[in-house]
């Protein structure tokens, strides 16, 4: 407690010294930033779901001050979408719920830094197709991860009218991303796809052979190393298509892997680890 303490005396003491000369990009580039990829190596569940909110509202006061901070965005959606996941794997889903809320927030805002009409209700589709052709690589990182927090909120909203037509609104800001940089975050943008098309059979309007290839592409990106895309291949590919074999592979092959191997996506492999150990356990109840 005493460490845990003093990590957030830093950080406090940090982001005053900053604001009092008005260097919000240094404190982004010196603190924040790294903060962020320690959080992603963290493999202690408990421990992200018990230390992160001190760090979550320190970023909503900078946002307070600096509300249209491309870089502040960026962060704070990443760590609330990263939170929300961790929360999740905790059990603690009706929070994850809540916070997942924030992200989309943050999200949607840092989309309309790079896509002025991009808001939930702000443009047609097609005036949104539009407005992605402008968008060039540098783009990537705004287009995915505001597109994350938004597709994470959209996950809790039930199959509603509102999020089936928010859904396709993120399928075209993934389309737009895999055709700028489709290895963007170990070809993230391929998973949120796959599951798209992949969870649904064919007789109910999904496409899950589409859904495979973005599978099979994001697998072959991530180099088998980036452990959601075969729980999420499982998850939905698989179960979807009823084939056992495919399933019990792809998550056996995420318990085996050692995080050690990529400490940089040890959170998410570690969320992983666990959401396959609940799957395996289940497997009868699905085939």
């Amino acid at each position: 407690m005493a460490i845990m303490g003093k990590w957030k005396q830093f950080i406090a003491g940090s982001a005053v010294s900053c604001l009092l000369v008005g260097c919000t990009s240094l404190l982004v580039s010196r603190v924040l930033e790294p903060t962020v990829d320690n959080l992603q190596k963290q493999t202690d569940l408990e421990l992200v779901c018990e230390g992160g909110p001190a760090y979550l509202l320190m970023l909503d006061s900078l946002l307070a001050d600096n509300p249209q901070n491309r870089g502040l965005l960026l962060t704070a959606t990443q760590s609330y979408s990263s939170y929300a996941m961790a929360l999740a794997a905790c059990g603690r889903t009706e929070r994850a719920m809540q916070l997942s809320e924030k992200a989309k927030d943050y999200g949607l805002t840092l989309l309309a830094a790079c896509l002025p009409p991009a808001g939930e209700k702000g443009c047609s589709l097609d005036e949104l197709h539009e407005a992605l052709a402008s968008c060039g690589k540098s783009d990537v990182p705004f287009l995915f991860w505001g597109g994350y927090g938004w597709a994470l909120w959209l996950q809790y909203q039930a199959g509603s009218p509102a999020s089936l037509a928010s859904l396709a609104r993120v399928e075209a800001i993934m389309g737009r991303v895999l055709q700028l940089d489709e290895g963007y975050y170990q070809g993230a943008a391929h998973l949120f796809l796959g599951s798209y098309y992949g969870a649904r059979p064919a007789l109910l309007g999904g496409k899950p052979e589409e859904g495979r290839v973005h599978f099979e592409r994001a697998l072959e990106l991530g180099e088998h190393q980036f452990l959601p895309a075969q729980v999420a291949f499982a998850e939905t590919y698989a179960r979807t298509v009823f084939d056992r074999d495919l399933f019990e592979q792809l998550l056996r092959e995420v318990i085996a892997f050692p995080l050690a191997a990529r400490p940089e996506f040890a959170l998410a492999n570690q969320v992983a680890k666990k959401r396959a150990g609940q799957l395996l356990a289940e497997v009868d109840s699905y085939f």
